[in-house]
């Protein structure tokens, strides 16, 4: 397959990318970064410089590329993560008119499928009505995954949502940080914590990923989740675990909503989901069914 990776400069592009070159694949990733061409051309694909907001210079690189296959990837999210509602505000305009430009020029020149990475934690549920950048998020999510869906059900292109947990791995800088700062006893657990949070080992989010390239229907949407949902402060007392560190501390909710309201309505979310769809349909399981097994292979340790 010749395929077009949006985002291929990201945290799950750089892992989607090298598994595609090394299953044959003819791959050209985008990045908005001149200095991260060398770092894909090591990977096998071929460099495309390009914001997915400019249109025409967009339109120019598939016609370029000629791709039989589009992934969309693309967010503008910091490395370790967002930790404020602003922080999502980039990556909003890119799930609404980039994708808006993707898709465009991806029917334009007749690819036959594309494939959208979308966020379970958003997609899957109503935001709090609180926050009106939250809010503004959770609609550029819906906007992004109703372009695709609406597109593939008129038959212009096939197209398939999928929606991931919460990205965990070596490879992530958000996970990299969680274990320096779980190392040095500075990552807390909370009281009483009852979320209930999606995660997805980076590994099996890329191999649910390449499934969809010639599986699933196309209009469809498939949640790609871990066989469990965990809460915060159980993941991490289980990172703790995996990586030899002392038990965490625990601070109280209040506290945490008081200097990261953000991050505790975000982390206070009960979402149980279900990826028996994705296992049915996908042909796909994941490799590590919680993140127990996950961060223990990462790790080194048993985590408990």
């Amino acid at each position: 397959m010749r395929i077009f990776v949006a985002g291929g400069s990201g945290t799950i592009g750089v892992p989607l990318v090298r598994s595609l070159v090394q299953a044959g694949h003819q791959v050209s990733a985008t990045t908005r970064s001149a200095g991260k061409q060398g770092m894909l051309r090591a990977l096998g694909a071929t460099p495309v410089v390009v914001d997915a907001l400019d249109a025409d210079a967009l339109a120019g690189a598939l016609r370029s590329a000629s791709p039989t296959h589009v992934i969309h990837q693309l967010t503008a999210l910091p490395g370790t993560g967002p930790r404020r509602a602003s922080d999502l505000e980039p990556t909003n305009r890119l799930r609404d008119e980039g994708t808006r430009n993707l898709l465009r020029a991806a029917i334009a020149v007749k690819a036959t499928r594309m494939i959208v990475g979308s966020f379970a934690l958003i997609g899957a549920t109503a935001p709090p009505p609180v926050d009106s950048r939250i809010e503004a998020a959770a609609d550029a999510v819906r906007s992004m995954e109703s372009q695709i869906t609406s597109a593939a059900r008129a038959g212009s292109i096939e197209g398939i949502v999928l929606r991931y947990g919460m990205f965990y791995g070596a490879s992530s800088p958000s996970t990299q940080e969680l274990v320096a700062l779980v190392r040095r006893r500075r990552l807390p657990a909370i009281w009483h914590d009852r979320g209930q949070l999606p995660y997805i080992h980076l590994d099996d989010a890329v191999s649910a990923t390449i499934a969809a390239l010639d599986r699933g229907r196309s209009g469809e949407t498939y949640v790609i989740v871990d066989d469990q949902a965990m809460s915060f402060s159980d993941m991490v007392r289980a990172l703790a675990a995996a990586a030899g560190a002392p038990r965490p501390f625990t601070i109280p909710g209040w506290l945490l909503r008081l200097v990261m309201p953000y991050m505790a309505r975000l982390l206070a979310i009960r979402l149980p989901l279900s990826n028996a769809k994705a296992a049915a349909e996908l042909r796909w399981h994941p490799r590590y069914p919680t993140i127990h097994e996950g961060l223990a292979q990462m790790l080194g340790h048993d985590a408990q």
